[in-house]
C-alpha cells in the first residue's frame, strides 16, 4: 500500500509574496524556499507559505493576521536553527509592533505579546511536522 506524506495545522496560505523590513537582522543572509531574512532586516515570505494564524483561544481578525504571518515565519527560522533561540522575544516584539500598526487595540496586543513571551517557547523548538497516512 502506498502512503502519503503531509503536514497539518495550517489555516492560511499566502496568495502573493510579502516583504517588509523588520528590526531583526541576521549575521548573514538566510534563504529558505519560503522565508528569507536578509542582513539588512528585509524579510521576504514567498507565495504559497502556509501558517496557522494567531494561536490560542482567540478570534482571528484582520489586525492579527499580518503579525501572525511574520511571527510564524520568524519562529520557523528559529526551529530550523537559522536564527538563535534567544531571538524569540524579539520575534514576539516584532509581531506586537505589526499588530499595533494594523489597528489592534494596544491592551490586546500587549496581552498577546505577554502570552507569547511566557508560553510560546515550545513553538520555537525543532519538530518534525511531516505526517504519514495510512
Amino acid at each position: 500500500m502506498k502512503s502519503i506524506r503531509y503536514r497539518s495545522g495550517y489555516k492560511y496560505q499566502l496568495a502573493g509574496e510579502y516583504s517588509t523590513t523588520i528590526s531583526i537582522k541576521s549575521a548573514a543572509d538566510i534563504v529558505t524556499p519560503y522565508v528569507s531574512l536578509m542582513r539588512s532586516g528585509l524579510l521576504i515570505i514567498s507565495e504559497g507559505y502556509a501558517w496557522d494564524g494567531p494561536s490560542g483561544p482567540t478570534i482571528d481578525t484582520k489586525s492579527s493576521l499580518r503579525g501572525s504571518l511574520v511571527h510564524d515565519a520568524l519562529y520557523q527560522l528559529i526551529r530550523l536553527g537559522l536564527l538563535p533561540l534567544d531571538m524569540r522575544c524579539a520575534c514576539d516584539d516584532e509581531a506586537h509592533k505589526i499588530w499595533i500598526e494594523d489597528g489592534m487595540l494596544k491592551p490586546r496586543a500587549d496581552a498577546w505579546r505577554w502570552c507569547l513571551n511566557r508560553f510560546a517557547g515550545f513553538a520555537a523548538e525543532e519538530k518534525d511536522s511531516v505526517l504519514v497516512a495510512p
